[in-house]
């Protein structure tokens, strides 16, 4: 069933949009975040909010530091210099690992499914405090078997959510471009968090599965969850996000609502180059799973 049109942007920050405006209810505030590779800076944040039970979309071009930026936040790489923190809780230094289980999950541009295992052994993995997982715990099937009956309906649960049930004793290898992107995305919620981080996960994805992904992201937030999410496409952004952060060059160039930032000279630049021209009809056009009205 389609999502109704709902309000973008409502209380969400202070003062007008701008790189760096401060949030109402900020759950990532970053400060200083720089991130060099040899001579070039692939980051350099100066300082950045996430605002909560939102969802909020980073943009820009090829190479602008996004998916760097997201590797950061998640522990998967350490910054030059910064500093950040998830939900009050610092995160410098903390490893990946550690970041999931605090309740911050993401995933990838490329899907990390295990395709030896079968989809429900995927689902499962992504259980977080599973007593099994402790050595001499998991010789003794008694202290661990009734935990399991439970992550297995849990997962068996999140399949049919995403109408992957049909597929759970299939390997995970045979499943398409957008069901492993489906897949990615329930076995995050496996850990029951509360942000949850998308990298591209409308890259190579059927237009059939489209609208279906696209449903699962809305319904995140409608379940409580923030939700930050890299894309490319614009019409997606237009259709599903709150708030757009736009990165080129390693820097935040643009904030606010996806309208507002998408007439950004700026980020107009960013994209196009400064002598290029654009329909902003046409990049501001609502998304359809077909492609633009």
């Amino acid at each position: 069933m389609p999502h109704a049109p709902r309000p973008k942007s409502v209380g969400l920050h202070k003062g007008e949009p701008a790189p760096g405006v401060a949030k109402v209810d900020p759950i990532i505030v970053a400060d200083g975040i720089t991130r060099t590779f040899g001579g070039l800076t692939a980051v350099n944040v100066e300082h950045l909010e996430i605002p909560r039970n939102a969802i909020t979309a980073l943009i820009g071009p090829n190479g602008a530091g996004k998916t760097t930026l997201f590797n950061l936040l998640t522990g998967f790489d350490k910054p030059d210099t910064g500093s950040w923190t998830f939900d009050g809780k610092s995160l410098s230094n903390v490893p990946a690992y550690r970041v999931a289980r605090m309740g911050q999950v993401r995933t990838f541009q490329l899907t990390k499914a295990l395709g030896l295992l079968t989809v429900l052994e995927n689902m499962k993995l992504g259980a977080k405090g599973q007593t099994g997982e402790n050595f001499f715990q998991g010789l003794f099937p008694a202290l661990w078997r009734k935990q399991d009956k439970e992550i297995e309906q849990k997962a068996l649960d999140l399949l049919v959510k995403f109408k992957l049930d049909a597929k759970k004793d299939d390997f995970a290898a045979s499943l398409s471009g957008g069901q492993r992107k489906l897949l990615e995305m329930a076995r995050a919620l496996m850990s029951d968090p509360v942000l949850v981080m998308l990298d591209e996960p409308m890259a190579g994805v059927n237009p059939a599965l489209t609208q279906s992904l696209l449903d699962k992201i809305l319904d995140l937030k409608d379940e409580g969850m923030t939700v930050l999410f890299v894309e490319h496409d614009m019409h997606m952004v237009r259709h599903i996000a709150d708030w757009v952060i736009v990165m080129a060059e390693g820097q935040v160039v643009a904030e606010g609502p996806p309208l507002e930032v998408m007439q950004n000279p700026a980020v107009i630049d960013a994209y196009l180059g400064a002598h290029q021209e654009i329909d902003l009809g046409e990049l501001t056009g609502r998304y359809t799973p077909e492609g633009k009205n």
